[in-house]
């Protein structure tokens, strides 16, 4: 039957070896809740030591990245993306990320590249502090081009019911805090493609004008995952509401997180936008407004302060890795969203 199934073009062995592949990448990632070892039917962990526990739930995949890393034939990085676009939604409602599970589909499986992407996926689950607990690799011949993929994932979190973020306090005077991207994480990647394929003397191994990093580096830089920052720095302080830069840029995300008649206002030049946003821009001849729209622009998170506590926020978050810049404030209004400093 197995020679059948291979003859129309699945690969049981192949599957297997895959496994078996993926196995140490998986056990790095355990930790002590997790019941079982990779194989079973279903993962299992064991939920403890909360007194009201809310389960958060997210789920996301890297969309037309994957594209890239398929063009350069580098797949170690792009699991890191899939994680961290479900961790760090999770991360700002006030949860602990705790256990990941991936879906990679292929037309032909490919043992060796299927483990660069579960290597990245377990990568990122190290950076989350959450284990990877299981997932599914579908070989599907004839729905996808010879070495292409897709790859999604789903992630399970926890916080205790009086410490989901949003609060309800936040208050005219608040203050915005930024945290750094990584430059474009995984969002707006159809866009960067249409730019850049359109120059067919784009080079990947050259610099992207005024960065130090090569087209290849800044592309397939991961998304930056920000969950161990964001729990130790909710532990020291009053964190009353955060936002994940993702699709929609700061300017719908942030929103999303202020009650009915407060708005987000924002010092367009509080921070440095990488060159690599600056060069879409002019290439692409792409508007201001639908860059900060389509694109992070350099910050990847943005968490809501009180005016007392920014100096130590923005500190404490340097000195856990982060770039941090206090960006803006919340304001009375019905906007969702306005820009200061602006020409």
């Amino acid at each position: 039957m197995s020679e059948a199934y291979k003859a129309a073009g699945v690969d049981i062995d192949a599957g297997n070896e895959m496994v078996q592949r993926i196995r140490k990448h998986v056990k790095r990632t355990v930790r002590p809740e997790v019941i079982g070892d990779v194989g079973g039917f279903a993962g299992l962990f064991a939920l403890q030591s909360y007194d009201q526990p809310v389960l958060v739930s997210a789920t996301d995949g890297v969309g037309t990245k994957l594209k890239i890393a398929f063009a350069l034939d580098r797949h170690d990085t792009i699991g890191i993306d899939c994680v961290a676009m479900c961790v760090n939604d999770i991360v700002v409602q006030g949860a602990e990320p705790l256990f990941f599970l991936d879906y990679l589909a292929t037309g032909h499986l490919d043992p060796k590249q299927a483990e660069m992407i579960v290597k990245g996926i377990a990568d990122g689950c190290e950076q989350a502090g959450c284990a990877l607990l299981g997932g599914e690799t579908a070989e599907m011949p004839g729905m996808y081009q010879d070495q292409e993929y897709d790859l999604a994932g789903f992630c399970v979190g926890v916080v205790e019911r009086d410490q989901i973020l949003p609060r309800k306090d936040i208050r005219v005077g608040d203050q915005l805090i930024g945290l750094a991207s990584n430059g474009l994480h995984s969002n707006g990647f159809s866009l960067v493609r249409k730019v850049l394929l359109s120059d067919s003397s784009v080079d990947f191994k050259e610099r992207v004008p005024g960065s130090e990093s090569t087209w290849e580096e800044e592309l397939l830089t991961p998304t930056r995952i920000y969950v161990r920052s964001f729990l130790a720095l909710q532990k020291c302080f009053t964190i009353k509401g955060g936002a994940h830069i993702t699709g929609g840029g700061l300017v719908e995300n942030v929103p999303r997180i202020l009650p009915a008649g407060l708005m987000a206002q924002v010092d367009m030049h509080s921070w440095e936008v990488p060159p690599i946003f600056r060069f879409l821009a002019e290439k692409g001849q792409v508007s201001r407004q639908e860059m900060y729209r389509i694109f992070n622009m350099g910050i990847g998170m943005v968490f809501v302060v009180s005016e007392s506590e920014v100096e130590e926020v923005i500190q404490a978050a340097s000195e856990l890795g982060e770039k941090a810049y206090h960006i803006g404030q919340i304001v009375s209004g019905d906007q969702g969203f306005v820009f200061t400093g602006g020409e």
